[in-house]
């Protein structure tokens, strides 16, 4: 997968800072919520649950004039954060610059999850290229694993702390993108398998169905995940040779749906904005991520492999 190069460009911030407890927490973040409102600036704070109450705490009456988001729950899927999370607000106020504090890695995010949100903290930088906006991403550093640390200094341009705003050395997203495209691992569990092409496409939705209400899912999240799984094979069809491969097992946690075919996701971006109102295509990978409750990817020119989660409802 491809990636742009560089560092961020003029009229985009993207912050990091560490955190150890509730005061080392709230000396960057109030501040950088005060900044923003004082210059007018329309601000969103998008947090896990915890961090999210400290900081409306602190901010007293001035919080009611910021948005707030549980990033546990929109942030659920790492790769719904861009589109759903950061980019929507922003469209919100296409004539003013936005501030937002934003937290996609929390301690108890699993390996998995880590893999999509090294991947969508790098993207961000190309995502909001040329625009108007500061985001401020703040790290637990007494409670993640210091690699999970030690490259959030790859994926952010500057360190915010109590002494102000530095640059980062080791900034070089480009080379995080890279590292984790990488292959799925097999699944230890029992796989299901369909060969799919335009004349069995509409064997897709039946497959997913079976698979989907054996895994305890709801019906509306079948319907989710159909619809997902759909858009993917669809796109085989049409764009990546005419045809594919679905693959269905079950976790203790999830139920995974994954999509295997001979095309190719250059760009980094792929399913990590949502295109304008009067665009043409584009809108299905997103679609995909804010459908599932966590999406995996790994492409290269000899095919790509996209793996979809949805959480069961087990007794």
């Amino acid at each position: 997968m491809s990636a742009p190069a560089g560092p961020a460009p003029a009229g985009f911030r993207h912050e990091l800072t560490f955190y150890t407890d509730a005061a080392s927490l709230l000396a960057v973040t109030v501040p950088f919520v005060q900044e923003g409102l004082a210059a007018g600036e329309p601000v969103l704070v998008a947090t896990p649950g915890p961090q999210l109450a400290l900081i409306r705490a602190a901010l007293g009456a001035t919080g009611d004039a910021v948005g707030w988001a549980d990033m546990t729950e929109a942030g659920r899927n790492p790769g719904q954060i861009i589109p759903c999370v950061l980019q929507a607000f922003a469209d919100r106020h296409p004539e003013r610059r936005v501030r937002i504090i934003g937290e996609p890695v929390w301690a108890g995010r699993t390996a998995e999850e880590y893999r999509a949100c090294a991947q969508h903290e790098a993207a961000i930088n190309w995502a909001f290229a040329g625009r108007a906006a500061s985001i401020l991403c703040p790290y637990d550093a007494g409670r993640l694993d210091p690699g999970v640390l030690a490259e959030a200094r790859c994926t952010h341009p500057l360190l915010a702390d109590g002494g102000g705003c530095r640059r980062i050395a080791g900034y070089a997203p480009a080379a995080v993108t890279e590292r984790h495209n990488k292959p799925l691992p097999t699944p230890a569990e029992q796989v299901a398998v369909l060969r799919y092409d335009l004349a069995t496409l509409p064997q897709v939705r039946r497959f997913v169905a079976e698979h989907g209400l054996a895994a305890g899912l709801a019906a509306d999240r079948v319907a989710d995940l159909q619809i997902a799984v759909t858009e993917l094979a669809t796109n085989s069809v049409v764009h990546a040779g005419g045809a594919g491969t679905l693959q269905a097992w079950r976790t203790d946690r999830h139920l995974v749906c994954e999509i295997h075919d001979d095309g190719w996701l250059a760009d980094p971006l792929a399913g990590r904005l949502t295109p304008a109102h009067d665009g043409i295509g584009g809108r299905g990978l997103v679609i995909v991520h804010a459908l599932c409750d966590l999406v995996l990817l790994h492409t290269t020119a000899a095919g790509t492999t996209v793996r979809l989660h949805m959480l069961r409802e087990v007794p």
